[in-house]
């Protein structure tokens, strides 16, 4: 480092406050005027030692003036229509002390836990780039450029493998940024070359708001030897195959099917399936189900009651449509569009098939390594029991048991104490965005195996398009400022009043 840079790094001299310096914090007086902004709250900050770095971040800053320490003295010389600046050298003998949190010891390429501590005098300096982005356990070379880190100019590139591979929950209120985060993190994916290993996407779009990204091409997002493909398939082209569908299956698309209503269920799809070559209709098996004389009238109707309602749904048919082991392929994404549908009950049903479909596909090895996204994943897999939570066991089996064969869930939620805890405590990492419902934020901390006390209450003040990353993907939890999207929707409004003037030309 040279010598100017070197004394530009300084920040600021550790002191002593009460019982610190100590193990995991110290404090320091900045560096500067008493005005000037020389560090902020959530920065990272080091300390070289002999046998090391030491890596912190600002928790708090507090500013100290020993004049105005005395409530007495200052409402004293207030009454007397005097400020006290006007009388003594108050601008002397005011300063700034930062609050900081020891995160760990880098020394010899590694990160080890702090086990002594700073000195007092100490000097405290910006952290090193390279020595932030390896202590983040960032991949500068092939990671997925996500952002910046909050306060730093080092950009936010953690490793496709770490992010996704043991699951991920997007959480934050609505407004927040979600669905843009999400657009960023699929530009990513797409960006990626045959050498940079491609991955298969299926996005489940609630909405529609991903529908736009069936018109992107590489040039858009600036990485010219790209190759990929985009598949956008509306929710009523989808045809569920009924000859897949056990009984147990067909259970638990319906409430209250007895135990020996599921019995004389399996013993008529038995028969469906060993006299039909090329598979059956719904319809077809509700005949069977009215002819077959030896099950109880009672039985009969009620399950043909039950299959006639899943068959006016008009999700049911002779053949898969679409067929995923066409569509799920290296670099495409498929974006499953259930916009069209009002029924809550029609898009539990495709979601419930998709999740089911998808990993025993993946476990037969028959299609590649996929990341399933699921936008407003608490309608799916709720904490609380729902008999409209069709897809939640599901879902919960992918999240518990995916990571075995690269099997991937992203979870996003503006909801997240809806969200099956079962399911969010298997998301191994969290990019959390602005959160204010207290509920929310405990439920958070309760499954959030690697957020601090400091970092859940900083989730409040965070600015729209700025994220917490915790999780395997950081080694400790991070701020990170979202990177704009190369390819904006066209023709798209998100605000009220522009919406106003489009609509009353």
């Amino acid at each position: 480092m040279l010598k100017e840079d070197y004394q530009s790094s300084r920040l600021g001299t550790v002191v002593c406050t009460g019982d610190s310096p100590n193990v995991l914090e110290f404090s320091f007086v900045t560096e500067g005027s008493s005005n000037e902004i020389v560090v902020r709250r959530g920065e990272f900050v080091s300390v070289v030692t002999e046998n090391g770095t030491i890596i912190a971040r600002v928790q708090n800053i507090v500013k100290i003036n020993r004049y105005y320490q005395h409530a007495e003295a200052v409402k004293e010389y207030q009454s007397r229509g005097e400020p006290l600046r006007s009388i003594f050298p108050t601008d002397r003998w005011q300063y700034t002390v930062a609050e900081a949190r020891v995160l760990g010891f880098w020394t010899g390429n590694r990160t080890v836990r702090p086990y002594f501590t700073v000195s007092p005098g100490a000097v405290v300096r910006r952290v090193d780039e390279a020595i932030l982005s390896a202590f983040l356990r960032l991949d500068t070379k092939d990671g997925l450029r996500l952002g910046h880190l909050g306060h730093h100019e080092l950009e936010f590139t953690p490793s496709l493998d770490r992010l996704l591979s043991k699951h991920l929950a997007i959480l934050a209120m609505s407004g927040a940024g979600k669905s843009y985060f999400v657009s960023v993190l699929l530009e990513e994916i797409l960006s990626r070359t045959k050498d940079n290993g491609r991955l298969a996407v299926v996005v489940v779009d609630v909405h529609g708001e991903y529908e736009y990204l069936k018109d992107i091409t590489a040039n858009d997002l600036k990485v010219p030897d790209a190759q990929f493909e985009v598949e956008h398939i509306r929710a009523s082209h989808i045809q569920i195959p009924a000859q897949n569908l056990s009984a147990e299956a067909l259970r638990s698309l319906v409430a209250d099917m007895s135990a020996v209503q599921v019995r004389d269920l399996r013993r008529v799809v038995s028969e469906m399936r060993e006299n039909s070559d090329s598979g059956y209709t719904l319809r077809e098996l509700i005949i069977h189900v009215k002819d077959d004389e030896t099950i109880s009238k009672n039985t009969r109707d009620a399950l043909a009651s039950w299959l006639v309602g899943l068959d006016d749904t008009g999700l049911f048919g002779r053949e898969s449509v679409p067929d995923l082991m066409e569509i799920i392929r290296p670099g495409k994404l498929t974006i499953i569009d259930l916009s069209d549908f009002i029924s809550l009950k029609k898009k539990q049903i495709i979601v419930s098939h998709l999740a089911s479909e998808l990993l025993y596909l993946r476990r037969q090895g028959r299609i590649p390594p996929f990341l399933l996204v699921l936008e407003e994943a608490h309608q799916f897999c709720p904490e609380s029991r729902h008999e409209l939570a069709l897809p939640k066991t599901r879902i919960e089996t992918i999240a518990r048991e995916g990571r075995k064969f690269f099997a991937m869930l992203c979870l996003i939620s503006q909801r997240p104490v809806k969200l099956s805890t079962t399911v969010l405590s298997q998301c191994t990492n969290q990019a959390i965005l602005r959160c204010t419902n207290p509920y929310d934020l405990e439920h958070i901390g309760r499954s959030s195996e690697g957020i601090d006390r400091p970092s859940l209450e900083a989730i409040t003040t965070l600015e729209v398009g700025e994220a917490l990353f915790v999780g395997e993907t950081v080694s400790v939890p991070t701020f990170v400022k979202v990177r704009k999207r190369r390819f904006e929707p066209r023709g798209s409004t998100h605000d009220l009043l522009r919406a106003i003037k489009k609509a009353d030309r």
